[in-house]
């Protein structure tokens, strides 16, 4: 599959975003969650490219062969967006479908809240939209689950970075087998079946070379987001919109699909991946597949 891919980099918004790009029609932007690359999507692109759609799976900053900015504020979801806005332009596309999965999933969603002319679909994976909270994230978080939850635990910078980068391959099969990812045990964690040990390779070799410090700044941007999106209090997403979701992934336990109940108006489906969990698309990558490619049949992207 890779010999079919068009890799590139691409300057935007004062950063370089690393592209990989399969094939012509309407434009379909796919944006990875933490701790990943775009080679999350490495199933869905030719599945797209096939069916007809330019597929695009960009690193976002932060990640991989993109740009790595050291200030934590450059991590906010106004700069990521503004990425993905100016590569839209790059590109000389006027808008796109955009889907993401977990952290990807929180940008789509502000993609589509924020730029209603220039996203014509939407679809999260995992990450279901939530509306605007009532008070910092943070805090709620702290009062809700302690100091110990991982959101909790990564806004300190340097802590996190320290016990993930310690043994960076033991902290990818962990996240991957979605155990105690954060915890000090001994105990190699099992790969789980899906992820072969080359496709594990691929994201060790990536963060052995840049750290986590990028993928950690998104969570450290959280109380700054909140700060910054008041105006977006009321909005409700109005694009076509699908929900994916794995029956087994945690995140249904504190952000569940209910959580878009009147806030994304047209939403087309939330299909519940039965025994996947958080991973999805890689985990059931046919099954997604056929979600994805239903959803966009419905949609007129001329």
């Amino acid at each position: 599959m890779e010999g079919d891919l068009l890799h590139r980099q691409v300057p935007v918004n004062g950063v370089e975003l690393h592209l990989a790009e399969r094939g012509t029609g309407p434009t379909v932007v796919l944006l990875h969650g933490f701790p990943e690359l775009w080679y999350s999507w490495r199933d869905q692109l030719p599945a797209l490219a096939d069916a007809g759609y330019r597929a695009i799976a960009p690193d976002l900053r932060g990640y991989g062969r993109s740009s790595v900015p050291p200030e934590i504020e450059a991590y906010s979801l106004e700069a990521v967006c503004g990425d993905l806005m100016a590569l839209l332009d790059r590109l000389g596309e006027g808008r796109a479908v955009h889907v993401g999965h977990d952290w990807g999933a929180a940008v789509a969603w502000q993609l589509a809240l924020e730029n209603p002319d220039r996203v014509a679909a939407v679809a999260g994976l995992s990450v279901p939209f939530v509306p605007r909270a009532p008070a910092a994230p943070t805090a709620l978080l702290r009062k809700a689950v302690g100091e110990d939850f991982y959101i909790v635990w990564f806004q300190e910078p340097g802590v996190a970075e320290r016990a993930l980068e310690r043994d960076v391959r033991r902290t990818l099969t962990t996240t991957k087998a979605w155990t105690a990812a954060w915890g000090d045990g001994d105990d190699q964690p099992p790969r789980p079946a899906w992820l072969s040990e080359e496709d594990l390779q691929v994201y060790v070799e990536a963060f052995e070379r840049t750290g986590f410090s990028g993928g950690l700044n998104y969570y450290r941007n959280i109380d700054r987001n909140w700060e910054r999106s008041s105006h977006l209090a009321e909005r409700r997403v109005e694009q076509p919109a699908l929900f994916i979701t794995g029956s087994r992934d945690p995140v249904q336990r504190f952000m569940p699909a209910e959580a878009m109940d009147g806030w994304v108006t047209d939403l087309r489906g939330v299909i519940r991946v039965d025994g996947a969990g958080h991973w999805v698309q890689q985990e059931r990558p046919d099954e997604v597949n056929d979600a994805l490619l239903s959803f966009l049949r419905q949609l007129d992207l001329k």
